[in-house]
């Protein structure tokens, strides 16, 4: 089916107590393995790509990618930009296709946030497509921005955040980071309860490769609508293609390279799925 809008998906999910998961691609083979786990376990499910991946490919060659393979199953597939560094990007992204973004000005000031996030939403109404924006800092690093230091969504500025914003989704920041995790990661997810007590629009929970699965369900329990796993498709795809190099040195097809990495990708995003309580919604 043609992509559709986050929007649908994430007040479905916000109504039935679960989560989607969105799952960051990196090329066509992870694109195919992301919507044919989805496919199987009858899920809706959303596709990001990074300013970073952009740079990489472009806003043109993902969309012509993803929206070329969601034609070719029945679920809803969304393709979302993630942690759109500007405005100009997230309006490029609308334009060319995409049919949900993110403008992420959680590393300016609280009233500089505002600005960019309610600048890139009032766009966004006129193409009807959803925005997320983010409040707080999730730790770690993400394309070039990287923080040190975890600073927690505060309940009482994110819903302020929200109604003068007009923002679609919020992701919040409660102790987790990008990236794998050194060490065991000091969460705070009752501030999500305190969160959704004062917020309305669904809530995203980024930073989640490497959190333990009672951990990433507490949240979802709690009232996160979206989860985000990138790092550990990444390495799934990579660490595939190594064991079977390391098991036949003399492979040369870079198609059996990609579909050891599109295997293992596939494997991993039906546990996401899984432990996000999205499968057979649809």
């Amino acid at each position: 089916m043609p992509l559709v809008t986050s929007e649908q998906m994430l007040s479905d999910a916000q109504q039935g107590g679960y989560a989607v998961g969105a799952f960051n691609v990196e090329n066509m083979e992870m694109i195919k393995a992301v919507i044919a786990a989805a496919e199987e376990l009858k899920a809706p499910v959303m596709l990001q790509t990074t300013p970073s991946t952009i740079k990489y490919g472009t806003l043109k060659t993902y969309y012509a990618m993803v929206s070329t393979e969601a034609l070719k199953v029945q679920i809803p597939v969304c393709l979302h930009l993630d942690h759109g560094n500007s405005f100009e990007l997230a309006v490029q992204a609308m334009k060319e296709g995409y049919t949900s973004v993110m403008i992420d000005g959680s590393h300016e000031s609280f009233e500089n946030n505002i600005a960019v996030s309610r600048k890139v939403a009032d766009v966004a109404k006129a193409f009807g497509i959803p925005v997320e924006a983010e409040l707080g800092r999730v730790g770690g690093k993400e394309d070039d921005l990287e923080t040190k230091k975890d600073t927690n969504t505060d309940p009482l500025e994110a819903k302020e955040f929200a109604y003068e914003t007009g923002i679609s989704s919020l992701a919040v920041a409660i102790g987790t980071a990008h990236g794998f995790y050194k060490g065991m990661p000091v969460l705070n997810t009752e501030r999500i309860t305190e969160i959704k007590k004062v917020v309305d629009v669904p809530l995203v929970l980024h930073g989640a490769s490497g959190l333990a699965d009672s951990d990433v369900q507490d949240c979802i329990r709690r009232g996160i609508c979206k989860v985000n796993f990138a790092t550990e498709l990444r390495a799934a795809y990579v660490n595939a293609g190594k064991t079977l190099i390391a098991k036949k040195p003399d492979v040369y097809d870079p198609k059996k390279l990609g579909l050891a990495g599109m295997e293992a990708v596939k494997r991993l995003v039906m546990e996401k799925i899984k432990i996000c309580g999205c499968a057979y919604k649809i």
